[in-house]
Formats: structure tokens, C-alpha cells, sequence
């Protein structure tokens, strides 16, 4: 009891479930006026654990393939993803992932890292989620 008496709720850790996050994903990409087309999948894999892949094809031709293997069960967890935009021509603009490869290990952000228009040219970043990467796809867009 508290000092007033009363009974307290018992502590819980509040669970976000992966529909939510799904569903998050689904609004962000509804609202995005860009985005020509979409291949996605959702694949839940537990009630707080899942899997999105696919692409977003943009209305100037270039492309964005993403994955991400989520763990929403306190907070948004991305155990693994890639963010690979391309342009029209299928040239690498960048690419955003969490790959643990050996020769960026001297990265202060490792294993966060971002490939920068070519796949050997390799600098620090921060992890990134769909919203930060549509919001710089935005800015490099060339549309007629």
C-alpha cells in the first residue's frame, strides 16, 4: 500500500505488439506521396517478434529494399535490417545495415554503418528506421 493507503498496480513492462509496429509501418508508407508502388511482407513471428522485407518503388524510378527482423516487446528493437536505395539505373546511392562484418570493427558506431554511393566507401552511422531513410530519400528525389 502506499502512503495514502491506497493499492498500487502491480509493475508491468508495457509490451508493444508487432501488429502495432506493422501497422506504424503501413501509415508511414500511406502518407509518403512519392512512393509509386510497394512489395512488402509482413511476417509476424511472435506476438512481439517479426520480419518486414520487400521493396518501395519510387515515382523517379529508384528503389529502396529494406529488411528488418523487429523485437517489439518493450520498445522497437532492430535485431538485424538493411536499407539499400538505388537509383534508376540500379547504382547503389547508400545503403544503412547492422552487418557484422570484420573490416568495419574500427567504426565507433559498429556494427551500425552506412555504405556511401559505392559498397566499399563505408562510414559511422547511427541505426536508422524507414521514417529517417524515406525523409532522405525525399530530399535526393528528382521528380519531372
Amino acid at each position: 500500500m502506499s502512503g495514502s493507503g491506497k493499492k498500487r498496480a502491480p509493475c508491468r513492462r508495457s509490451t508493444l505488439r508487432i501488429e502495432s509496429y506493422f501497422q506504424r509501418i503501413r501509415e508511414i508508407l500511406d502518407t509518403c506521396p512519392f512512393i509509386q508502388s510497394s512489395e512488402l511482407t509482413f511476417d509476424q513471428r511472435s506476438s512481439h517478434e517479426g520480419f518486414l522485407r520487400g521493396n518501395l518503388y519510387f515515382r523517379d524510378g529508384s528503389l529502396l529494399h529494406l529488411r528488418e527482423f523487429i523485437d517489439a516487446e518493450t520498445s522497437v528493437e532492430r535485431l538485424t535490417y538493411v536499407f539499400q536505395y538505388m537509383d534508376q539505373t540500379g547504382k547503389l546511392v547508400f545503403r544503412y545495415d547492422n552487418t557484422r562484418h570484420q573490416r568495419d570493427r574500427h567504426l565507433l558506431t559498429y556494427p551500425h554503418h552506412k555504405h556511401e554511393g559505392e559498397e566499399n566507401r563505408i562510414v559511422a552511422s547511427s541505426p536508422q528506421d524507414l521514417a529517417v531513410v524515406l525523409k532522405q530519400i525525399e530530399g535526393l528525389i528528382r521528380l519531372p
